[in-house]
C-alpha cells in the first residue's frame, strides 16, 4: 500500500481497492458579478463633474435669455482650493447645488 500527503483534501481513499459511493452535489449556477472600468468614487466624481457642467450651461442660458432671479451655480467641487482644510479637520462638506 502506497501512502501520500493530502495537503488539500482532494484525494480519495489511501486503499486502491475501496469503491465508495461518489455523491453528487447539487451547484447553484455561479455568481458572476460585472467589471468595471471605473471605481465607484470615480463613477461619483464624473457624476458631480456632468452635473456642474449641465448647470453652467443652465445658467449661462438663463442669462443670455434674460431670466429675472438667476441663481448662479456655487463653488466646483474640483475647486480644490475652496475644500482644503488641515489634517485633523474633516474635509469641508460638497453642497449639490443642483438639488
Amino acid at each position: 500500500m502506497t501512502e501520500k500527503i493530502d495537503t488539500q483534501g482532494m484525494s480519495g481513499p489511501v486503499d486502491p481497492n475501496y469503491k465508495g459511493k461518489g455523491k453528487a452535489q447539487p451547484h447553484k449556477p455561479m455568481e458572476i458579478h460585472p467589471l468595471r472600468l471605473f471605481t465607484p468614487e470615480y463613477v461619483k466624481e464624473m457624476k458631480i463633474l456632468i452635473n456642474e457642467v449641465l448647470d453652467e450651461r443652465e445658467y449661462r442660458r438663463k442669462i443670455r435669455m434674460s431670466y429675472d432671479n438667476v441663481k448662479e451655480p456655487g463653488v466646483s467641487y474640483f475647486d480644490t482650493g475652496h475644500f482644503k482644510h488641515r489634517i485633523n479637520e474633516p474635509e469641508p462638506p460638497y453642497q449639490d447645488w443642483s438639488q
